[in-house]
């Protein structure tokens, strides 16, 4: 019997790819803790996600529930750990609260992923012509 859509923690996966690759679409997994996930769960991680039973996927969710935090929890934790640098003014706060690299980066260049990009100011030829 093949599934015509798998969905663990609330997250559709693939189903053409390998099981240990389509856990990775969920928030939280990488390919490391996927591995572990269906050696918990019994699962070969070489099976394609659409050859998987309806069984071996409520398994699979029931592992990742009770052992993981991933997608929502995952999210909350992340979102209070940075409310509460902010709410304490450290350093670290207040480079999330400006929006600037939080980890010691360079900001004269090479920040524009966090900065955004620099909007060009017009007219300053004309007022310096003026004076």
């Amino acid at each position: 019997m093949t599934l015509k859509r798998a969905r663990v923690v609330g997250v559709d996966i693939p189903l053409e790819k390998k099981i240990k690759v389509s856990l990775t679409y969920v928030h939280g997994v990488g390919i490391a803790l996927a591995k572990r996930i269906l050696e918990d769960a019994k699962i070969d991680p070489e099976k394609r996600t659409k050859d998987l039973t309806e069984t071996d996927i409520r398994n699979l969710g029931a592992v990742i529930e009770r052992d993981y935090k991933v997608e929502g929890e995952l999210r909350q934790i992340n979102f209070r750990n940075i409310k509460r640098l902010k709410d304490i003014r450290c350093y670290r706060g207040l480079r999330h609260k400006l929006g600037l690299p939080v980890r010691g980066q360079r900001t004269r260049t090479n920040a524009v992923t966090r900065k955004g990009r620099n909007i060009a100011v017009g007219g300053l030829k004309r007022k310096l012509e003026k004076t």
